[in-house]
């Protein structure tokens, strides 16, 4: 019994290392963009929107849906840097090795 008691201490350790990265990555800031720079967005190391901004000659009425995929462009971009951060982070827990998960963003 002891070598299980071990691997739940461990187990729990590794938890306790897990809820403080997803903490650090609660702090950090991780920006994309798209159009040359004229969409931006600012996403928290876990992927949650924190800011979105516009250069205002993008904005234009007649064509919508080129903001729109610019955004998605610079959303994807900043949440593609973020989820590289985590994993990095993770892998410093792990000591390398791959997650047998999806990070959930």
């Amino acid at each position: 019994m002891p070598d299980f008691m071990k691997i739940l201490q461990q187990a729990q350790e590794m938890q306790g290392r897990f809820q403080k990265v997803q903490e650090e990555l609660q702090g950090v800031t991780v920006a994309g963009s798209a159009g040359g720079g004229m969409v931006s967005v600012e996403v928290t190391g876990t992927g949650q929107i924190k800011k979105v901004k516009l250069d205002p000659s993008v904005v234009n009425p007649a064509d919508v849906e080129m903001l729109e995929d610019l955004v998605v462009v610079a959303m994807a971009d900043a949440q593609k840097k973020a989820q590289a951060q985590a994993q990095e982070q993770m892998g410093k827990i792990t000591g390398g090795l791959p997650l047998p998960f999806k990070l959930p963003f």
